[in-house]
């Protein structure tokens, strides 16, 4: 029936674009700017005009290379309008549009510089907080109140779709398995690593999140729901220009952040970096509530109450610089990374009960966990025009490393229920370095065939190895000695070869993307001295995008996609990792890659509002289980059979008054969990759970005012049961020194409200409770200095696949 009913719209879709055709003759009219030093001028407010009554027809910005572009136009005279801050307004000659179906291409309209002052004009612009794109939807960070002194993580959980859960794991519109990229780059991390780095990146430093829920072939095909790309800022400025960001942070604890930006261009060289740090101290509760089966018939409960705190120092830095070696050819490098070092501090007690409420022994277990996280990144990067068509030739090298190190010490005490000693205090240490190698090349061709067909191709290559080795040790008569029965030595290594192919079409009213991917994986899971995995498997990764225009307002879409998600580094490392006496965490060595075939069709009105239907089939779908045995429990991963979303998701912004604005977004989904055997059990879970999200934008002269909500209600993953959450931001802002000062203050979660609670009753009974201090004071001044012309390259390398898999133990 699904497959009937895609074939069916693909065809409808067609009709609609040769019906289109048949009705009248649209035209796409198309141009570029420059100033009176050739160079392009980017960001430009173009209209397009009736020559017979300047009434105006259309408006554009000018995108970074100073093109603009016109679709679906009447034929008739026109005039091109163009105004630009610090440039004279710009018209073109009137010139006619025929009634010929096909692109008009006008002659380079050249912007002259204002020879006056504008210190007495003042304009305020600025763009929506979200924008629905061909392919994307864009949060606009920059300019956000609620996005100074917030980390990246804070603001992710603004965007439209985007959730997460105890363990910070982010979901897009319910479903996990998502790939979270920075400056179209994957971050080589884990979810926990992941989020910490999120976490330690100060808000002020990000332009815009991407979401783009069926990105095409030329991507690589990991992330099952889909592509998250951060967008960091770039300064746009000649000469030199940056900024300066301070901050003071009040949860339970103070923290603090700083930010500097530098940008310098002259000539053909451009030169960035900025340098972050911040400290951020989190104190969090966890009540961790099971029962154990017995042999007897009876049952055992263990009631477990932890105190966390943890304090990060954080240092994120990026350096690059790009230089034009002629006008068709331009090379460039990067160079970031990070020096972060934390701090965990639990105390854990456990109360263990054969009736419930009345104990029979407690253990604490007291933990120091410190620390050290260092990435190291280096790309170059050469960027080839090879004629003026638009046929490019990109080439990039990477190379990654991570080198993390973690030491815990654990101290174990057993006590009877009337507070004596059960026996001896049992100090454990486990110590974890983890190193990771990671090496891609990549080569992306593009070539227009002719002035409505584009041809993308190219091809990749990825090595990756992980090295972790866990040292575990007892304390025994005074000393501590090796325990090999809880050491053990895992190293990953995985080889990706990759290629892809894209055609675009553009016709009259519909366009339309043709995609496909193939990845070859090469793997190998060696546990020293005990067991080796080798897998090697191919797949092939198709994609079509279609999009018809029915008028100036009104357009739909339909997109189909399938991906792939492979397990993290770690979770196939198959050994135990110890918790507490009662707790552990284990692997899973033969961990299958989940498969993912995504459909979507949506609808668009106005470029800006928007509701689309989703269907998703996940196979082999990676899901976290916790399992008992006698009275321990085991965090591990498994394969279930499959994983069914149904989904309906709605966008649009909205104004009531010159001054307050706003937007809001639902996502409704319905779950569904099968497999046929699960530990003994046969798993049938699902859930109907809905996401709601708005934001209220308040101006008033130089203040800004922000409110932004959210709800998340109960919902499934997997075995476990999410209860509601929700929470209320609110911030506000204003501008000094001719806007070059920037005071906002914030708080999140003002009433306290955001806490996850976790349920199951299927492979073992538990309920978890996690509540951190969200209800935190932000206080940021930045200051902004230089000239605002020019816009420095902005460029994606080519490593961006393997990121979010790297863990360590």
């Amino acid at each position: 029936m699904l497959k009937t009913f895609i074939v069916f719209f693909f065809l409808f879709i067609s009709s609609l674009g040769l019906y289109a055709q048949g009705i009248h003759s649209a035209i796409n009219i198309s141009g570029s700017l420059t100033n009176d030093q050739n160079k392009p001028v980017d960001y430009a407010s173009v209209s397009l005009l009736r020559a017979t009554d300047s009434t105006i027809v259309k408006g554009a910005l000018s995108s970074e290379t100073g093109s603009y572009i016109f679709e679906n136009i009447k034929p008739g005279n026109y005039v091109i309008k163009v105004t630009s801050i610090g440039y004279i307004k710009g018209l073109s000659k009137t010139f006619n549009a025929t009634g010929e179906v096909g692109t008009i291409t006008l002659p380079t309209l050249i912007m002259h510089e204002a020879s006056h002052s504008l210190q007495t004009v003042t304009i305020t612009a600025s763009k929506p907080l979200v924008e629905h794109q061909t392919d994307r939807v864009v949060m606009n960070v920059e300019g956000s109140i609620l996005a100074a002194g917030n980390s990246a993580m804070d603001i992710l959980q603004r965007a439209p779709g985007v959730s997460l859960d105890k363990d910070d794991n982010i979901s897009l519109k319910g479903k996990q398995g998502v790939t979270v990229m920075i400056n179209d780059k994957l971050t080589y991390l884990s979810a926990d690593q992941l989020a910490t780095l999120l976490r330690s990146t100060d808000g002020n430093t990000i332009q815009s999140i991407e979401i783009i829920t069926s990105p095409s072939a030329k991507y690589d095909a990991s992330g099952n729901s889909g592509i998250i790309n951060i967008k960091l800022k770039h300064n746009k400025q000649s000469g030199t220009s940056g900024s300066v960001s301070l901050g003071a942070v009040k949860g339970a604890k103070f923290g603090d952040n700083t930010t500097i930006t530098l940008n310098h261009k002259e000539g053909n060289l451009n030169v960035f970096g900025s340098f972050s740090h911040n400290d951020i101290i989190r104190v969090g509760d966890i009540t961790l509530n099971r029962i154990i089966n017995n042999d007897d018939g009876g049952s055992t409960f263990f009631d477990q109450d932890i105190h966390r705190q943890s304090n990060s120092h954080n240092n994120i830095y990026r350096f690059g610089a790009d230089y034009e070696t002629s006008q068709k050819n331009t090379i460039g490098f990067s160079l970031s990374g990070y020096n972060n070092s934390s701090k965990w501090r639990a105390a854990n007690t456990t109360q263990i009960q054969s009736v419930k409420g009345i104990a029979d022994s407690l253990v604490t277990t007291n933990s120091d966990n410190p620390n050290t996280y260092k990435n190291l990144a280096i790309n170059l990067n050469d960027k080839l025009k090879i004629d003026t068509s638009g046929q490019e030739l990109n080439i990039d090298l990477d190379y990654v490393k991570y080198n993390n190190n973690s030491f815990t010490q654990y101290n174990n005490n057993f006590f009877f229920a009337n507070g004596s000693t059960q026996h001896p205090e049992q100090v454990l240490t486990n110590r974890s370095p983890s190193n990771i190698d990671i090496r891609t090349a990549k080569i992306d061709y593009a070539k227009p065939l002719n002035k409505t067909t584009k041809l993308e191709a190219g091809v990749k290559y990825s090595n990756v190895k992980s090295d972790n080795n866990l040292q575990a040790q007892i304390l025994n008569n005074g000393g501590f000695i090796n325990d090999t029965t809880q050491s053990n030595h895992f190293i990953y290594t995985e080889k990706i070869t990759a290629g892809y192919v894209n055609l675009n079409k553009q016709l009259a009213n519909t366009s339309v993307q043709l995609g496909l991917r193939s990845e070859y994986t090469q793997s190998s899971g060696n546990l020293i001295g005990r067991n080796t995995v080798n897998r090697h498997y191919i797949d092939f990764f198709p994609n079509v995008f279609i999009n018809q225009t029915l008028n100036s307002k009104n357009e739909i879409s339909l997109s189909y996609s399938r991906r792939i998600d492979r397990p993290e580094y770690a979770d196939l490392n198959p050994f135990i990792y110890f918790l507490d006496p009662f707790t552990f965490r284990q692997g899973n060595a033969f961990l299958n890659p989940q498969y993912t075939d995504k459909y979507e069709a949506s609808y668009t009105y106005n470029k800006s509002i928007n509701v689309s239907l989703g269907y998703n089939h996940t196979s082999n779908v990676i899901t976290g289980v916790v399992l008992t045995s006698g009275d321990k429990t085991f965090a591990t991963d498994r394969n279930l059979n499959s994983y069914n979303v149904y989904n309906v998701d709605f966008n649009a912004p909205y104004t009531i008054t010159r001054w307050w604005s706003g937007n809001v977004d639902f996502n409704g989904f319905y779950q569904e969990y099968k497999a046929d055997t699960l530990a003994g059990s046969k798993v049938n879970t699902s859930k109907v759970a809905f996401e709601a999200k708005a934001t209220e934008t308040f101006l008033f002269d130089d203040f800004k005012g922000e409110l932004t909500g959210s709800y998340n209600s109960a919902s499934v993953s997997g075995v476990d049961h999410f209860k509601k959450y929700y929470g209320i931001d609110a911030g506000i802002s204003r501008l000094f020194d001719h806007k070059k000062l920037n005071i906002k203050l914030s708080v999140s979660d003002i009433f306290n409200t955001r806490k996850f609670i976790v349920s199951s009753q299927l492979l073992s009974n538990y309920t978890f409770m996690q509540k951190y201090d969200t209800r935190v004071v932000r206080l940021t001044a930045t200051y902004n200095f230089g000239n605002t012309k020019v816009k420095a390259r902005q460029h994606r390398s080519g490593a961006d696949d393997e990121a979010e898999r790297a863990k360590s133990n």
